[in-house]
């Protein structure tokens, strides 16, 4: 994901007003992100287990080479940028409030 492509997801803005279902809007805040954040976890839990089934099925790697793994520089960097395209769409939301407060678009 460049730069542009980033941008444009952080400043995504579903249509139609946010739904507030608490007094405090801080805690709809931080409740859509905590939700976001378990949807994420909740793909990439599934998805971490499939691959692991498939490669001891296929004796292939044991769960034990995984626990072991050290990435190295390409592979760090690699999550490195994906930790920040992850945060981002974890706090998008704020974001947008943001650029609403300041009068602008993610259209």
């Amino acid at each position: 994901m460049n730069e542009l492509e980033l941008q444009k997801l952080i400043n995504a803005a579903a249509s139609g007003k946010r739904p507030h279902f608490f007094a405090d809007h801080d805690v709809d805040r931080l409740l859509a992100i905590v939700w976001a954040m378990a949807g994420e976890l909740a793909v990439t839990r599934e998805r971490l287990d499939t691959v692991e089934r498939l490669l001891s099925e296929r004796q292939l790697l044991d769960r034990a080479n995984i626990d072991a793994y050290r990435p190295d520089a390409t592979a760090a960097e690699e999550r490195g940028r994906w930790q920040i395209e992850y945060i981002a769409r974890l706090l998008r939301i704020l974001q947008q409030e943001l650029d609403t407060l300041q009068g602008k678009s993610g259209k």
